[in-house]
């Protein structure tokens, strides 16, 4: 998963600060932003200090720094961690005056691969070993730091997974409903099952303020990559395809099936647009559930009442979002987010030390035990983290045959971060078709 700074910028609270401990969203509260504070200069070479700017902050932060603490007591070197919410623009501003990091964390990797073609960021493979990176990587991971050319200019650091259906237990067990569907259309007919019952089998929210629709893009991105394929979805998202072409707009066609169909979403199309998508979850857990799934992101969880969060375990169940009979067919996809570090400091050994402990999977026991991380290697020790809930979703992303970043945050930022959401709200309100909507996107990408 990722939620991208923009969607970050509207959650507050309690809630939010635990929704994003794996998604990397919240600031420090004694942050000032805009790169000030410890680090936000890059060291010289071998000066024992290794500079890092990202943007998530708070207890993400206190659990960055805690899983850096073994590592620089041995090494001897300080590492210096700065937050930034704008983080973006920050980057690119002090790359561009000479003053980047020693090191910096993307949570997306369009500005990641705009900033390594503008020569600013080291070739992993002159630092870091590529094939044993791969090895124990969740399988597409390292693709979304690729270049055209075939270099790879980031490695990911943490994982987040968006392609997860979450569920009550005790109800849903007390109905008898397939907790492990094999197939997309074995889901739902469970659905259907569930609406036999009385109640809506889906419960789903957009609204997100000025970033109302990014939920929307994320059921889209989840369509294409199991009807078609990561070959389709990676020609989609960088554009080698029309936007609007046959395949997504069959995507967004069945879609419609499962969002608009009569009955299948709780309140409808305006109660998915009127609805704050942290709200979503809510229904799934009341004492008498008024609908019994819900597709999102690992951070959803923080959204859940305290005593549901007490008892994670007992209450909430997982499973993945299952694979399309007759799409994609060497198995199960993933689709999620992460942070990518990257060095910008290429003459220091220090920072590649740091880069080379920071992307393996020895790295995070700490932060693991704390919670609201994930490792993006297979291999991590799962009996570290901290409630079986995250193992659940650790096994399920290590489990996948692909990996692919979240589409809209590869796609220039005004289609991924604008006319894309845009055209979702049109359409999930019946105000474009799904022709219409995809053509609007399509008109709007840049030349």
């Amino acid at each position: 998963m990722r939620v991208n700074p923009t969607r970050r910028a509207m959650l507050g609270g309690a809630a939010a600060a635990t929704a994003f401990g794996l998604a990397g969203c919240l600031a420090n509260p004694d942050e000032k932003g805009g790169g000030e504070g410890g680090g936000s200069a890059g060291g010289n070479a071998g000066d024992g200090t290794v500079t890092i700017l990202g943007n998530f902050g708070g207890v993400e932060a206190e659990g960055f720094n805690a899983a850096l603490k073994s590592f620089s007591e041995e090494s001897g070197i300080t590492v210096e961690y700065t937050s930034d919410q704008d983080f973006v623009n920050t980057i690119r501003t002090r790359a561009g005056a000479g003053d980047a990091p020693d090191i910096a964390l993307f949570p997306q990797p369009g500005a990641l691969l705009q900033m390594a073609q503008e020569g600013h960021i080291a070739p992993i493979e002159d630092y870091l070993d590529v094939e044993g990176l791969k090895s124990t990587l969740i399988a597409g991971f390292l693709e979304s730091a690729t270049a055209e050319d075939g270099t790879i200019y980031g490695a990911p650091m943490r994982l987040a997974v968006k392609s997860l259906v979450w569920y009550p237990i005790k109800a849903y067990e007390e109905g008898g409903w397939n907790a492990e569907p094999a197939t997309f259309q074995e889901l739902m007919k469970i659905g259907d099952e569930i609406k036999d019952s009385g109640i809506a089998p889906w419960s789903d929210a957009w609204n997100a303020d000025q970033a109302t629709g990014w939920v929307g893009t994320d059921w889209l991105e989840e369509f294409v990559l199991r009807m078609h394929g990561p070959d389709v979805y990676d020609q989609w998202t960088k554009h080698e395809i029309p936007f609007n072409d046959p395949q997504i707009l069959e995507s967004l066609d069945a879609l419609g099936e499962l969002l608009k169909g009569e009955g299948n979403v709780l309140g409808g199309s305006q109660t998915i647009l009127n609805t704050a998508f942290s709200e979503a979850i809510l229904p799934l857990f009341e004492e008498e559930p008024r609908a019994m799934l819900h597709r999102q992101g690992n951070f959803v969880t923080g959204f859940l009442p305290e005593e549901i969060q007490a008892d994670m375990d007992n209450q909430v169940g997982v499973f993945a979002l299952p694979q399309w009979e007759g799409g994609y067919s060497e198995g199960n996809p993933i689709m999620g987010g992460g942070d990518l570090a990257a060095l910008f400091n290429k003459e220091d050994d220090e920072a590649k030390k740091v880069m080379e402990f920071i992307t393996s999977a020895d790295f995070g026991a700490e932060w693991a035990e704390a919670g609201g991380w994930l490792s993006p290697h297979q291999s991590f020790d799962t009996s570290l983290y901290s409630d079986e809930i995250t193992r659940q979703v650790a096994e399920i992303a290590s489990e996948a045959a692909v990996f692919r970043f979240d589409g809209s945050d590869l796609m220039p930022g005004e289609v991924g971060g604008g006319s894309f959401w845009t055209a979702m709200n049109e359409w999930i309100g019946d105000e474009k078709t799904s022709q219409e909507a995809l053509d609007a996107v399509e008109e709007s990408w840049p030349a």
